[in-house]
This record gives structure tokens, sequence and C-alpha cells, in this order.
């Protein structure tokens, strides 16, 4: 059955660090206790980074299995995703191909839903069919028109979701950012349903822009630290509230 997010996937913690909030969650138990204050909220799926004992981002399955169990403990029924960021295998995309191969070794109760790869990074189609392999959905991560046109060439599966991600992006250059790799997206034919979110700067925007143009979007600690006028915030929670009351509002 195919993971399905109608308004708001949770991100919980990225690569951020607890020196940049408090609530960031590193170990599996502390994913699984803001999966399921997220979930609470209102989230609908939840979208991790897992971590090895030194808190550091990781791909090996032995902790990807430890978060997505802890969270699926926390949230039966919800689906749950993790990252495969090239960044965390240090740029090697054999050593992170090698990395989420083993995935397929472990338990279907301790493999993640989905997962999102990022179009523009090299090894892409292999790290596609690998994920296909072990069972795990792929969320194409699109974040340029560059980006939108490579997927459109490439010999893909059904993507559980494209994800219009527009990052590193000034809030007010980030909704035309936005509209243009929907509109090649959609004039390249690429199937799939989108997901559009932001970061930091143009994360809140572009929470308010899904909602105008009917998409779902995310929201968690990976993508911003404050709330939508700048407010602190206490932790996963208290993002999905405010971004649930965003979209409201349209």
């Amino acid at each position: 059955m195919r993971s399905r997010i109608e308004r708001l996937k949770a991100c919980l913690n990225g690569g951020r660090r607890r020196d940049e909030h408090p609530a960031v969650p590193i170990t599996a138990g502390e994913l699984a206790a803001e999966a399921v204050a997220a979930v609470a909220a209102g989230a609908e799926a939840a979208h991790v980074h897992p971590r090895d004992r030194a808190g550091a981002e990781s791909l090996a399955a032995e902790d990807v299995a430890a978060a997505v169990v802890a969270v699926r403990r926390g949230c039966p029924g919800v689906p749950v995703g993790v990252t495969t960021g090239l960044w965390i295998a240090d740029g090697d995309p054999g050593r992170r191909l090698a990395a989420v191969a083993a995935w397929a070794g472990l338990p279907t109760a301790a493999r993640p839903d989905f997962a999102s790869v990022n179009v523009g990074e090299p090894g892409f189609a292999a790290l596609v069919e690998v994920l296909q392999r072990a069972g795990v959905e792929v969320e194409a991560g699109v974040w340029s028109v560059a980006d939108a046109r490579a997927l459109a060439a490439a010999d893909g599966p059904a993507w559980a979701r494209v994800l219009v991600e527009v990052i590193g992006v000034a809030a007010g250059a980030a909704v035309d950012m936005a509209d243009a790799i929907l509109a090649e997206l959609d004039a390249l034919g690429v199937a799939g349903p989108r997901l559009l979110h932001g970061e930091d700067a143009g994360c809140w925007p572009l929470v308010a822009h899904a909602a105008r143009r009917g998409l779902p979007t995310r929201i968690g600690l990976e993508d911003t630290l404050t709330g939508p006028g700048g407010e602190p915030v206490t932790g996963n929670a208290d993002l999905v509230r405010h971004a649930l009351t965003v979209r409201a509002a349209g």
C-alpha cells in the first residue's frame, strides 16, 4: 500500500544539532517521542535522519532500523521515511549505495516505507534501483528546473512523491522558484503526487503556497527553527500546529 500524504509530513531532525534547538531529536527514542507528538498534532507521516551512537547522520542499516522501529512502535500505521543524502556518505555514491543496499536484509518492520533521493546527486538512478529491490518507495527530490528535466528523462519507478524542495533561496523568491519547478514538471509530464516545501527563510512562504495550490507540504525542525512570525517554538509538534493554521488560512 502506497504511503499517502494529504496535507502534512513532519521532518523531525535533518542534520540539525541540539545546540541549534534543544528539542532536536537525536536518538531513536527521541525520534519516536517527537514523531508521536507531531502525529498527535496532525502530521500524517514522519521523515527522519537516523543517527549513529555519536549522534552523526547515518545510512547504516542498524541505525536506520533502530530509528524506523522506534517511530513505528510509537506511531503504528504512520508511514516512516528516511533520507539518503549523499553528504552522509561523505559525497561517495558507491559508499552510499552499499549502505542502502544493506537495508534489503532488514526485517520488514525495520525497513522504511519510503526514502527521499535527490535527483541532482550522482548515483541517483542506481540508488533508486536498490531501493526498489528493497521494497522501499522513492520520493524524488527536485531542487531546480534542471532537476525537473533530469527526472523527466529518468527511467524510474512510479514515484511515491515528487518533492519540490526550494532550498537556499530568499523568502521573496521562493514562490516563483517553486512555481517554475512545478510548471516544468507538468510540462514534461512527470507523473506522481507533488509535495512542496522550503527551508529556513523560504519555509513558511511555501507552507502557505502549498495550501493555495492544493499540495501537501512538510514541516519540522529540519526545515525551520521558528514559527511563521519568527517566534520561538517548543518542537516539532508546535511547528505542525503552526503549519496547519497557516494552511487553513490559505
